[in-house]
């Protein structure tokens, strides 16, 4: 919370210089600019969190967030941000003032991945119900939900949301870690079942074919 408000404070002097520089700008032409600049300090946000330039797309989100401050996604990528840093507490904060904004899947499935990384497993339980509850047609936020589910050692649960990440997406990653599911609470023999449906989906390379001899003209 301290570094929000630290940098919320060097976010109001970019936000005077942000307004100054369009001071002379005539009236009618004034929402034009500032969306040209609002645009730019997306730009500047997107390559800093690319090129792990975090104060600079740091500076530009909470300048985005002065000028409007109900910027859902201006929260969510501020919560990315920090989440790489470690800052995690600020992370959580950002992710749910955007979900208090915006009601969102995405927000509350990383949240829940910051109460998995920081270890409240029983919050991150929550969270992902949540989000399955609101866009339940993704196999990763099932996943997700196995994985806390196996850390709070209710296999039935986890397992019955790795068969539900299969039903969605059948890819062979899937069924792999549904497979090694099965296999860790003791059913040896659907983890097989699964692995041969496996190597059935995934096609083997096919041999080089052979380049056959011309056939020898009888005279």
């Amino acid at each position: 919370m301290y570094t929000l408000l630290l940098l919320a404070a060097f976010g109001a002097l970019t936000v005077w210089l942000f307004y100054r520089d369009t001071s002379e700008v005539p009236a009618e032409q004034m929402p034009t600019r500032i969306t040209e600049r609002l645009d730019k300090l997306w730009q500047i946000a997107q390559e800093g969190l690319r090129d792990k330039k975090y104060l600079n797309a740091e500076k530009a989100l909470l300048t985005i967030l002065r000028v409007d401050e109900r910027n859902a996604a201006a929260y969510n990528r501020l919560g990315i941000l920090y989440a790489k840093q470690r800052a995690f507490n600020d992370a959580i904060e950002c992710f749910e003032i955007a979900q208090s904004l915006e009601p969102s899947a995405s927000s509350l499935h990383n949240v829940g991945l910051i109460y998995y990384e920081t270890g409240q497993y029983e919050k991150a339980a929550i969270a992902f119900e949540q989000a399955i509850e609101m866009e339940s047609g993704l196999a990763a936020r099932y996943i997700a939900y196995a994985k806390v589910q196996e850390k709070l050692r209710d296999h039935k649960k986890m397992v019955a949301a790795l068969e539900k990440a299969v039903e969605l997406e059948p890819n062979p990653q899937s069924l792999r870690i549904l497979a090694d599911a099965y296999e860790r609470v003791g059913d040896m023999e659907l983890a097989e079942t699964i692995r041969k449906k496996v190597e059935k989906i995934i096609v083997p390379q096919a041999a080089p074919r052979q380049i056959r001899q011309p056939r020898k003209v009888v005279m």
